[in-house]
């Protein structure tokens, strides 16, 4: 049994900040009901890389274990009353509706503690629920590339360089989750639920804490530089090196040490604070020129051996195959009733004694509509009329 084994999560939300944070919360055991509409979330029908899948797109499968769907309309009177009966009885609400759409709804944060003063409210946006940027889309590269963070590496002159991931839609979950969770531990101890307001705006900001605080409290510009610096903050050699087999990536390596291993005696002279960071384009590209000589399978062992911060750059196919990777058990692995076998990232934390476990995966368009309700109350014959009025959908 998962530490959230008694929970039960109502997850409104689409895209994937939502979804992931309320994933999260079902890998730790929660119950949660995915509730989207008869239609499907928009999710089902936008497959990353176009990784369809048979019935469900990976994308979709990626951020929905462990939920069961409810495939409901909630414009229509009886499918609203349906959710309202679920929300009495449930411990989490997610949604990440555009700002002013949950309460057009009624299932805002005012709406919903009427009924429930015990519920923890999580609602998600893209810039807050208020202000000049209301109304803007909250889209991840757009997000990112206010945020500042495009900057922080690359080349001077060259075009900002976004992350290869979502990543402000990834720090959000992490940001929902974690708040989810902190309102839980307060209702526990007053039986007083809340509403927890995260947005993608502030979590791409605030994962920034150290380079922010040099620009604000140290005073020091953000400075790209004319080599590919991982970092416009941190001295040379920092970043991504070629070599004869592929990249590698050094970082904070003394300078003495560093040039003795690669055949560089001047760097033997340099300070490693001061020197590293008033010449890092000179080291920089001193490193590069010595390091594409020899393969990575030399460079490595010798750096390792020598205590120089150094590390292989993987493609996932080099991941999949990493030992460190097996024996964590980084991935899980499943068998799907429509997609067959299923292997991706688990949950990361581990816990002694309440583990978190994969019970389902990403579920049908309204695949457990009848047993949410048929335990919310209602009878069999009140859910055959539901569903053949269309506000209900059972797959």
């Amino acid at each position: 049994m998962g530490i959230l084994s008694d929970f039960t999560v109502i997850d409104c939300s689409i895209a994937m900040a939502g979804p992931f944070a309320a994933q999260r919360l079902g890998d730790l055991g929660a119950d949660v009901i995915k509730v989207e509409p008869v239609s499907g979330e928009w999710q089902r029908a936008r497959a990353a890389g176009g990784a369809q899948g048979n019935r469900i797109n990976v994308s979709f499968q990626s951020l929905n274990r462990n939920k069961r769907s409810l495939a409901i309309d909630l414009k229509s009177p009886d499918g609203k009353a349906a959710l309202l009966k679920l929300v009495a009885t449930a411990d989490v609400f997610i949604q990440n509706y555009r700002p002013g759409v949950a309460k057009r709804l009624g299932v805002d944060y005012d709406s919903l503690k009427a009924i429930n003063p015990r519920l923890v409210y999580v609602s998600i946006s893209g810039y807050g629920e208020t202000g000049p940027y209301v109304d803007r889309p909250g889209q991840d590269l757009l997000l990112q590339a206010m945020s500042g963070a495009m900057l922080s590496a690359g080349r001077a002159g060259e075009p900002p360089m976004p992350a290869g991931q979502f990543l402000a839609d990834a720090i959000t979950a992490y940001n929902a989750f974690e708040g989810a969770l902190a309102a839980l531990l307060h209702r526990e101890r007053t039986g007083e639920g809340q509403l927890v307001q995260v947005n993608m705006l502030d979590a791409v900001v605030t994962i920034q804490m150290q380079e922010l605080s040099v620009f604000t409290i140290g005073n020091k510009p953000q400075t790209r530089s004319a080599e590919p610096h991982a970092h416009s903050y941190i001295r040379s050699p920092y970043g991504v090196f070629p070599t004869q087999d592929g990249f590698i990536v050094v970082a904070f390596a003394n300078l003495a040490k560093l040039g003795e291993l690669i055949g560089e005696p001047a760097f033997a002279g340099l300070d490693d604070e001061r020197d590293a960071w008033l010449q890092r384009d000179e080291i920089f590209a001193r490193t590069r020129a010595r390091l594409v000589t020899r393969p990575a399978s030399e460079w490595l062992p010798l750096f390792h051996e020598h205590d120089i911060w150094s590390g292989p750059v993987y493609g996932y196919a080099d991941l999949m195959t990493d030992p460190q990777i097996a024996h964590n058990g980084t991935f899980v692995e499943f068998d799907h009733p429509s997609e067959g076998h299923v292997k991706m990232p688990g949950f990361p934390i581990k816990f002694s004694k309440t583990p978190s476990e994969v019970r389902r995966g990403a579920p049908q368009v309204g695949e457990h509509s009848r047993e949410v309700l048929l335990e919310a109350g209602f009878s069999g014959e009140a859910i055959d009329a539901l569903i053949s009025s269309g506000s209900v959908r059972q797959d």
